[in-house]
């Protein structure tokens, strides 16, 4: 029997922290840059059908660089913006920050967060509770391997 679903004072799904940590325009912003490779503040803001102020775009671009998450280089007189990481590592990164919270800094502190993710993975699909159990295997194996 499932408990009733709340939210933990002091903790945030994935999707919170994301939402936290950039804005719905600068998440639109990497959104475009993902897809694209690489572009202009004039591309993205054709993109964006200049629904958004050119200089805003050029604001959140700015942020984003400096937040880490975009290169850029000059072309002429304009700044050329590039992705610094993967979506998927992006989202990586989120989950890390996420399970680190959930786990704490003791053993102990873990333990029950680590059963009642077996639980959830259990009663959600048999197979992903096997590939659970093959990927704590490797885990061990490469473990091992470095002692």
């Amino acid at each position: 029997m499932k408990g009733p679903r709340f939210t933990l004072f002091g903790f945030r799904r994935p999707r919170e922290v994301v939402c936290s940590t950039l804005g719905k325009l600068e998440k639109e912003t990497l959104e475009e840059l993902w897809r694209r490779g690489e572009a202009s503040v004039r591309e993205i803001y054709h993109t964006f059908e200049k629904r958004t102020a050119y200089t805003t775009l050029m604001t959140t671009l700015d942020r984003l660089y400096k937040k880490a998450l975009l290169n850029r280089h000059k072309e002429g007189r304009a700044f050329i913006y590039s992705p610094r990481i993967t979506r998927e590592e992006f989202e990586q990164g989120v989950n890390e920050d996420v399970i680190d919270g959930l786990l704490g800094h003791s053993a102990q502190s873990a333990q029950p967060i680590l059963a009642c993710f077996v639980d959830a993975v259990g009663e959600r699909d048999r197979e992903l509770l096997d590939e659970l159990a093959r990927l704590v295997k490797d885990k061990r194996r490469k473990v091992k391997s470095k002692d």
